[in-house]
């Protein structure tokens, strides 16, 4: 099991690191433990690969979505968010540990992953971040659900971040895996050191016809890739990156992608509807709800340092470091240490 690291309230770096971490971050310094492959395997990949016991759907918003919906239906309810390129299967392992604590579980397709549809048609396939956290607030008020602890890592991590920062009377409590991601056009314009640069390689190849063409031909193992470099110590099986990689087979993934990513860099619109949201995110918002952030100590992918953003979420709060060679998708290598979060924050 991962050792956890806890470090309460952490020093503030310089707000221009905090601003450009949210968008571009410069990758993570500390050192990541040696494991073995069999004590930083996943449960799942022990046990035989589980799976949830159904998908529903729900029109929500803009969305056909398709989401997990367990544990008691009169628990406190729970959402957990995925990130790209990944899927809802990143929680196999945290669902019933919640919901054997008593909480209603809900995981969500994002648009563009799994059976969620567009109910136009002819919609924008629009990834911008503020498109992504109105999903959520639409989807709880389909379900009917008042207020929620979030939790999430990559783009679900950011998404969590944003609805507990214009929504915090939604949101009972945050576990943000990276912690403060929110960012704008503006900071993506934020030229970075090259190692940093050449950490987003993804972003300026998808920037390009020849990197929309590549990632829509070659989106199975372009997507193996980034788990693989995301993190480097989690020794997943074929079957367990199979049975996410079928989620991305979505006739809208790979357009919403693309379209996140040119957005970011201020290669793409966003919609209308959306720019008084994004003008708000583009002031970085304080996060006031009780947060809990984490990161793995083997984290590969870009992520801002812990002490760039923890003035940010001016509520109760509480930095977390999980050991052990965990990576970047941290609540399916280390789905105890995730699901304890949860259940922490909800008690704060």
């Amino acid at each position: 099991m991962p050792h956890i690291n806890i470090h309460r309230r952490l020093v503030l770096a310089t707000v221009a690191f905090a601003l450009a971490g949210a968008q571009f971050a410069l990758p993570g310094t500390a050192k990541a433990q040696s494991v073995s492959p069999v004590a930083n395997a996943t449960a799942t990949a022990n046990h035989g690969l589980a799976s949830f016991k159904s998908i529903k759907q729900i029109n929500a918003g803009d969305l056909n979505v398709g989401y997990v919906d367990e544990g008691p239906a009169n628990g406190p309810v729970v959402i957990l968010l995925h990130g790209w390129p990944y899927d809802i299967n990143s929680f196999i392992d945290v669902v019933p540990l919640l919901t054997n604590a008593g909480y209603r579980v809900i995981v969500p397709h994002l648009r563009g992953y799994g059976t969620t549809r567009f109910l136009d048609p002819n919609a924008v396939r629009n990834g911008q971040p503020a498109a992504l956290a109105s999903d959520v607030v639409a989807l709880m008020d389909a379900l009917k659900i008042d207020k929620a602890v979030l939790a999430g890592y990559d783009w679900g991590a950011r998404t969590a971040d944003i609805v507990a920062a214009l929504w915090p009377q939604r949101v009972k409590g945050l576990v943000s895996v990276s912690g403060y991601l929110i960012g704008s056009q503006e900071a993506g314009k934020q030229v970075l050191p090259p190692n940093a640069e050449q950490q987003w390689w993804y972003q300026f190849y998808f920037a390009t016809e020849r990197g929309r063409a590549g990632y829509e031909k070659n989106r199975h193992d372009f997507a193996k890739l980034i788990w693989q470099t995301a993190s480097p110590q989690w020794r997943f099986d074929d079957a367990t990156f199979d049975r996410s990689a079928a989620n991305l087979e979505n006739p809208d993934h790979v357009a919403v992608t693309i379209h996140n990513y040119r957005w970011r860099l201020g290669l793409a619109n966003g919609e209308a509807k959306y720019d008084e949201l994004e003008a708000r995110l583009a002031k970085f918002p304080s996060i006031a709800v009780p947060t809990i952030t984490m990161e793995g100590d083997a984290n590969g992918a870009p992520h801002p340092e812990a002490a760039a953003y923890a003035k940010r979420f001016t509520g109760k709060y509480k930095h977390e470091l999980v050991t052990g060679g965990i990576g970047h998708n941290l609540p399916q290598e280390a789905p105890r240490a995730f699901a304890d979060a949860v259940i922490e924050v909800d008690h704060f």
